[in-house]
């Protein structure tokens, strides 16, 4: 409630979102009931505590002519403890893996909050075949049958449309590496659903299960699903499910919702963010996302399909 009563006063975006939604802030007395501001809003506010100056900003991916979103980091130090905690919770340390990044379309823009994490982590696993790839399909594909013949354990994260493509030109059973998906067609190949995709990339790698991972721009945490799209966040992040025709009405567990989260990693931006996800929240506090409202743009990891 402390990050609450900072951002309700010394937030302009939150403040003037608040005062626009006739909200008073004395009003909000638990966790529960703390308003989240609309995703939108990062597109054309600057959204930032008072007499804090970014050192990084992140922006999302879009159609060209797009407006695409900023996210002010005065603190790049915060975004990557998130990461690096999260992802030794759920992987163990970066150095036990050969970490491989299949980003084409993330890589080819600057401030992608997904290649920022990307190389960090590719930084910390020391491995010397880690690394970052655009479209060297050909030259992936042999590092993944080196470290299936070394036995190395190994993380391919990719965009959806090239792990597509790859599964395509260069199928093979894969008994070492995880593959995660992180979303995105971008334009390169008609949505499909996730099940559909796990579908493809199991039966052209051989893997058991296709790990995902759910972050967008502006967020500095991200959840994890290990398998069948069910996503787990860390301690400081929590999903939490409204009512797609009332945003400040919340839905009940197994119920399909928009997506909010609270993000305490966000904590110079702004923790609370109503995104424009679809999604439903189970009582363990895990959730899947089920695709996206259908006047929303089409952008970002890990946002599906159209059911």
């Amino acid at each position: 409630m402390d990050l609450f009563r900072l951002h309700a006063t010394h937030n302009p975006v939150y403040r003037g979102f608040l005062d626009a939604a006739r909200i008073d802030p004395a009003t909000v007395k638990e966790p529960n009931a703390i308003p989240c501001l609309p995703i939108t809003l990062f597109r054309n506010q600057h959204v930032l505590l008072e007499g804090l100056d970014p050192k990084l900003t992140f922006t999302s991916s879009g159609t060209t002519g797009a407006v695409t979103s900023h996210h002010h980091v005065p603190w790049p130090e915060v975004y990557e403890r998130s990461f690096f905690t999260s992802f030794k919770t759920v992987y163990g340390d970066p150095k036990e893996w050969r970490i491989l990044a299949l980003l084409p379309a993330y890589l080819e823009r600057t401030g992608s909050s997904l290649v920022y994490m990307a190389e960090k982590l590719i930084a910390a696993s020391g491995d010397p075949l880690s690394g970052t790839y655009l479209y060297k399909y050909s030259e992936l594909a042999d590092v993944l049958r080196r470290s299936e013949l070394e036995g190395r354990m190994t993380l391919l994260l990719g965009v959806t449309f090239a792990l597509l493509d790859l599964a395509e030109q260069f199928p093979m059973p894969l008994k070492h590496t995880v593959i995660m998906e992180t979303g995105g067609m971008k334009g390169r190949r008609p949505e499909i659903v996730r099940e559909e995709l796990h579908r493809i990339l199991i039966s052209a790698f051989g893997v058991p299960t296709i790990h995902s991972e759910y972050g967008m721009t502006e967020l500095l945490s991200q959840a994890w699903s290990t398998s069948d799209g069910i996503y787990r966040c860390p301690p400081w992040m929590q999903v939490r499910i409204r009512d797609v025709n009332d945003p400040f009405a919340k839905e009940t567990d197994g119920r399909t919702g928009a997506i909010d989260v609270i993000d305490l990693a966000n904590i110079a931006s702004c923790p609370f963010i109503s995104t424009q996800d679809l999604g439903r929240r189970n009582a363990d506090g895990s959730f899947e996302v089920l695709g996206r409202f259908d006047h929303s743009d089409v952008r970002g990891c890990n946002l599906l399909v159209e059911n």
